[in-house]
């Protein structure tokens, strides 16, 4: 971005007397002529105007309607400027009289009545301290750059406010202070038009999904063990009417509009802090203060995979060793150990996925379920994503019903909701356009649920996507659930960046921000109410901190103990791969919850299994083998 200020587009300033006299640079033609420079090459362009050194009103409303004029031309204009004058020493409008605050006000309302509601309007906060509110009911909505740091070179004389002031006069006024990058929202939110290819990567790391600053350094998936998230005590109980308005819908189970999920999306400061308690509200009434898991084994059977997800650090094909590591395949032998390891260590459950292996069919995903089952007839199998079943359908010319059907009777009791990635085949097309579109999966699962079996929902949100894409996501969901009541959980899956693919090539944002994550737990909360009374967090991507916000936000549950995490780590992230159900409880009441071990369907276990669970010894060595197929290929009787 650039910026230039055309202070003013009079020509009666430039004559001998007025205050652009000798100054060449300041002629308005010249500056105008900059402004449509600048548009031609496609520049986010900052600029504005002076008052107070001499100008008339007319000539300002003159001034703004040509800023205007250039920027209906080519849309690059993102910020007005509206700057109140101030003499200095030793220059010869040192006498000169300031600009009255009436006259500032005026010009700012103004401005804003030129432009409308898409244009931001700036004044400089240094230059009328004590009027800060007024600016903001005359219609700025930006401060412009405040540094704690370092002074301003144009007007020394007048120090930067306090960031810490600035933001309880910006709250006192009824907003929020927000952080923001050097270009614009509007134009982030479009940098293939708008910013050069090397800096689009840069950008993206340090935006989140609005367009604006990411608010604090926490990452997904890493350790941040100095972290804290901001506390917003300035005027608590203060948010918007507006705001207000949809959560009761939510709360009364009204149907709701995707621009509505929008605006809960974006909350912030107070907004924020009421989304967030009046979902666990929410959550208090229907489900209590129980915290929920489950204890299972996560087995990963393959990581080769046909697919081409730009997001996905997991699987492995020929090219990609050097990645996270070498590609494998495990035999039915080493899945059936590992299940009857994770039964006698007390689990209940083993989840299963893994890539689109080009050799599998829909034959060897039954020979899976029926040599586990032969093996450990107890466990509940939670296992295969929707793409799994439609590829495992169509390589055996099958409807879907008729194979979930056969599945379900070898002993399949329930299916994962992943590959849903994000139910907008807007998104779907430009992260994992190969893969099953947003009505296949929803197919898939309200198949599932018609031959009675249930399922699990997920998101997988923060790369390229935005809150419209989340809030369309969530009410396809919530659709399908009223219909069927098949969904047994929400699961948000925060987007972690470091080894994926799309992130290192400079493609994505830096994974959600914590603000983000937390209202995603939330707002789903709100969203689904009784539709879907379970809200989980991921430990394996929010951390202990992220997952303590998340279950004051709304959440009840932390998913499974897992034993094996992999797909996660293979992306990056380090928190590990199994969280004992000792450790589990001992975290639940460390924040004063009450802990209690579920089934996959949310029942209660027996003392008996609990008591299996929780001391559990040392898991043998896993063997990621590249198996011959063969054991896997013969088709299920």
């Amino acid at each position: 971005s650039m910026g230039m200020m055309l202070e003013s587009s009079s020509k009666r300033l430039c004559e001998k007397g007025g205050p652009h006299y000798g100054s060449p640079d300041k002629d308005p033609e010249k500056r105008l002529a900059t402004l449509e420079n600048a548009g031609r090459a496609k520049v986010p362009f900052t600029t504005g105007i002076l008052i107070g050194i001499g100008e008339t009103r007319l000539e300002r409303v003159e001034s703004l309607l040509d800023i205007k004029k250039s920027h209906d031309n080519y849309g690059h204009i993102q910020e007005v400027i509206v700057q109140n004058f101030k003499p200095k020493q030793d220059t010869k409008m040192s006498e000169h009289e300031e600009p009255l605050m009436e006259e500032l006000l005026w010009t700012i309302a103004v401005a804003r009545i030129i432009f409308g509601s898409s244009m931001s309007i700036q004044a400089p906060p240094n230059l009328s301290p004590n009027n800060l509110s007024l600016l903001v009911d005359s219609g700025i909505n930006d401060w412009g750059g405040v540094s704690p740091l370092t002074p301003d070179y144009v007007n020394p004389e007048a120090p930067w406010p306090h960031l810490v002031d600035l933001e309880k006069q910006t709250y006192v006024s009824g907003k929020t202070l927000t952080p923001r990058l050097t270009v614009y929202p509007s134009y982030i939110n479009n940098l293939n038009e708008w910013v050069d290819d090397g800096l689009k990567s840069r950008i993206l790391k340090q935006s989140d999904s609005s367009g604006l600053a990411r608010d604090t350094n926490w990452t997904t998936g890493r350790n941040n063990p100095n972290f804290k998230l901001k506390p917003n005590s300035i005027i608590p109980l203060r948010h918007s009417s507006a705001l207000k308005e949809i959560v009761e819908l939510t709360l009364n189970m009204k149907e709701l509009k995707e621009d509505q999920l929008v605006k809960l999306f974006e909350a912030r400061g107070p907004d924020f802090n009421y989304v967030n308690k009046a979902a666990d509200e929410l959550r208090k009434d229907l489900v209590g203060e129980e915290i929920t898991y489950v204890v299972n084994r996560n087995i990963n059977y393959t990581n080769i995979c046909y697919f081409n997800c730009t997001f996905c650090a997991f699987s492995k094909g020929k090219t990609s060793e050097g990645l996270r590591g070498k590609p494998y395949d495990i035999s039915l032998d080493e899945i059936v150990r590992r299940s009857k390891e994770a039964y006698q260590r007390g689990a209940t459950e083993v989840c299963l996925q893994g890539g689109i292996h080009p050799k599998y069919n829909g034959d060897t995903y039954k020979s899976i379920i029926s040599s586990i089952k032969e093996a450990q007839p107890e466990l509940h199998i939670h296992a295969f994503s929707p793409l799994e079943i439609w590829q495992g359908a169509n390589t055996l010319n099958k409807e879907l019903a008729e194979y979930l059907q056969e599945l379900k009777e070898l002993g399949l009791s329930t299916l994962p909701g992943t590959a849903a990635e994000i139910l907008d085949d807007e998104i779907r097309q430009e992260i994992c356009s190969d893969k099953i579109t947003t009505n296949e999966w929803l197919e898939v699962m309200k198949t599932a649920h018609s031959v009675g079996m249930n399922t699990t929902a997920t998101i997988m949100f923060g790369h390229i996507d935005k809150p419209i894409h989340w809030s369309r996501h969530l009410l396809r969901i919530l659709k399908l659930q009223k219909d069927t009541y098949g969904f047994t959980e929400f699961v948000p899956l925060p987007f972690v960046p470091m080894e994926a693919p799309m992130y290192i090539k400079g493609k994505s944002r830096f994974g959600p921000t914590l603000r983000e994550s937390i209202l995603m737990h939330s707002v789903s909360r709100l969203v689904f109410n009784k539709y879907i009374p379970n809200i989980q967090t991921s430990w394996v991507k929010m951390g202990p901190e992220g997952m303590k916000e998340c279950l004051n936000s709304g959440a009840n549950d932390l998913g499974g103990t897992l034993m094996n995490e992999s797909i996660t780590r293979a992306a990056g992230a380090q928190h590990g791969q199994e969280f004992s159900a000792k450790e589990i409880e001992k975290f639940i009441k460390g924040i004063k919850r009450i802990p209690k071990q579920r089934n996959t369907l949310y029942g209660s276990v027996s003392e008996e299994v609990h008591l299996r669970g929780a001391h559990p010894f040392r898991l043998s060595p896993i063997r990621n083998n590249l198996e011959d197929r063969k054991d896997l290929i013969t088709s299920s009787k």
